[in-house]
């Protein structure tokens, strides 16, 4: 497929799309913060802001520093990921599609004549308004369909459960400050036991299980700002595959690039 993709955040939401995306054939972009905030790290492109490169199930990201770079790395079918939190190069890249994965959960604003195609992931998009169309991110029964009409679902602010845990599932920040902490993704830690700290506070395990993940290290946070994720469960695949949720989100941006053709436009 010869079809040129940005997509705005390199989370691991964000790295699920890109991943259904550049394994049919399409070119990817991504563009991100300076510093950026993701919390699943090592299943997400945006580490290459930060490491240089970065590998996800066998796919290698590399940062760009710029876009002549970025068409030499996707050239090479890798992902490059620029820095770029304002959209300035999408007339340099002048992509056919421009997926906003930034998961900001507020309404954006986007001249519908920006591209082609828009599409908008969860909680913030309408049809019409901000995008052509948009795909589902709440869990339950519309995770990943893609719709041509009407508006995304509300951010709940509740993650989905796992062993019955929910809200207790993500770590956030007890005030303002720096983030830094004493464990590693993939670390399994007992109840209670510290987990890192914002400035002077120090942040708890509110129960057993496996750290899945965890901003960055000098980070400045606000107060209940995510910074964290633990899984109930133990097993460290967790921390280096792509979520089914994230891969569900990515089969609905791959359904809607496919058949956009074929909808017709109000």
């Amino acid at each position: 497929m010869n079809k040129k993709v940005l997509i705005r955040g390199g989370g691991d939401l964000a790295s699920g799309v890109a991943l259904r995306l550049i394994k049919t054939g399409m070119d990817v972009y991504i563009a991100e913060l300076p510093q950026p905030l993701v919390i699943r790290r090592t299943v997400s492109f945006a580490e290459a802001v930060y490491e240089g490169s970065w590998d996800v199930e066998g796919v290698t990201a590399v940062h760009a520093r710029d876009v002549p770079e970025a068409h030499c790395f996707v050239k090479k079918r890798n992902i490059p990921v620029l820095v770029d939190p304002n959209l300035e190069i999408i007339n340099e890249i002048n992509p056919d599609v421009l997926v906003d994965a930034r998961m900001l959960k507020l309404p954006v604003q986007y001249n519908l004549n920006l591209v082609g195609l828009i599409i908008g992931l969860g909680p913030g998009f309408q049809v019409g308004k901000n995008c052509h169309a948009f795909v589902e991110t709440k869990r339950g029964h519309f995770l990943g369909r893609v719709f041509w009409s009407g508006g995304a679902e509300e951010n709940s602010e509740i993650p989905g459960s796992v062993m019955g845990i929910q809200e207790q599932r993500v770590l956030r920040s007890p005030e303002d400050g720096v983030f830094n902490s004493f464990v590693s993704i993939c670390d399994v830690i007992d109840i209670g036991k510290p987990i890192g700290q914002v400035d002077n506070t120090v942040i708890e395990a509110p129960f057993s299980g496996l750290i899945r993940g965890l901003i960055h290290d000098g980070l400045i946070v606000e107060k209940n700002m995510k910074i964290g994720d633990i899984d109930p469960r133990t097993d460290r695949k967790y921390c280096t595959y792509i979520s089914e949720k994230a891969l569900a989100i990515g089969g609905g941006v791959l359904e809607a690039i496919l058949t956009v053709e074929h909808i017709p436009r109000k």
